[in-house]
């Protein structure tokens, strides 16, 4: 599969973004972390919220967290997710203190909870980049 075959929406790709996307393509999601405050931060972005540094570097996520809220779609946003509906989508407190939005894999909606444990998971696209799932931890 390549880009071109690819029927859903494709994330930004720029300076700031890029290096959080090619980790998740190995794998191994890394976080903005704050030079001047030390503050982790999701999305990446080029300024600190906090002290308004400039100065970034990366830090490798544990992948664990815990459920915040989800919801679940019934009705697709872009013709592209019409055969993943039902769909659960999860936004998540990782241990490092940020929220991360991403489907959730493994769970029946019924089964979610406020405060589930979950572990993260990647999946591969085909269409050379790889979105963040999570699972039951």
């Amino acid at each position: 599969m390549t880009e071109l075959d690819y029927d859903k929406p494709m994330p930004p790709l720029n300076r700031d973004s890029k290096p959080f996307w090619d980790s998740m393509k190995e794998h191994n999601m890394r976080l903005q972390r704050c030079v001047g405050c030390g503050k982790i931060r999701h999305y990446p972005r080029p300024v600190c919220d906090s002290c308004y540094s400039m100065e970034y570097d990366w830090v490798r996520a544990s992948g664990k967290g815990k459920v915040h809220t989800w919801t679940v779609s019934e009705h697709a946003f872009h013709p592209g997710f019409l055969a993943a509906l039902p769909m659960t989508l999860a936004t998540v407190e990782l241990e490092e203190g940020v929220r991360v939005c991403a489907q959730m894999r493994d769970v029946e909606p019924g089964q979610m909870a406020v405060d589930m444990a979950v572990e993260l998971g990647y999946e591969d696209t085909g269409a050379n980049f790889t979105l963040p799932v999570f699972r039951p931890a």
